[in-house]
């Protein structure tokens, strides 16, 4: 029997959630399409959405101890969130102007240019300019 999923969306546990939407609001250039004070924050972005949530105290432990005991996941909760971007070098400038940089140089690969940068909490994202 087939999943039938309507839409996907990826949430990233946001520890310092005020941050890390003030962050999201400014890198995205939108306000949420969702959002509970100190409890969720969703963007819309093209193809596909954006959750951030506050984790509960419980929770936190709990997820810690779930990476502990699953050996075939990283020992960490972080995500690469990956941004396709029209114009790499524009993307970089506004980053920067955020007041995250990317700590590395721009890498070439055959499917096109990308730099990895950091959200607040950590998380990679990749800026990806494709060929042509």
């Amino acid at each position: 029997m087939p999943l039938n999923h309507t839409a996907a969306l990826i949430t990233i546990a946001a520890p310092n959630f005020d941050r890390l939407v003030c962050f999201y609001k400014a890198l995205f250039t939108q306000e949420t399409t969702a959002y509970t004070p100190n409890v969720y924050a969703e963007f819309q972005l093209p193809g596909l959405k954006l959750g951030l949530y506050r984790p509960k105290a419980n929770n936190e432990s709990r997820m810690a101890n779930d990476e502990l005991r699953t050996p075939h996941f990283a020992l960490h909760t972080h995500v690469s969130l990956c941004l396709e971007v029209m114009d790499l070098e524009v993307a970089i400038a506004h980053l920067t102007a955020l007041g995250y940089p990317p700590p590395g140089k721009i890498l070439t690969a055959s499917h096109g240019r990308e730099v990895y940068a950091y959200d607040p909490d950590g998380n990679r994202l990749i800026l990806h300019q494709g060929i042509g």
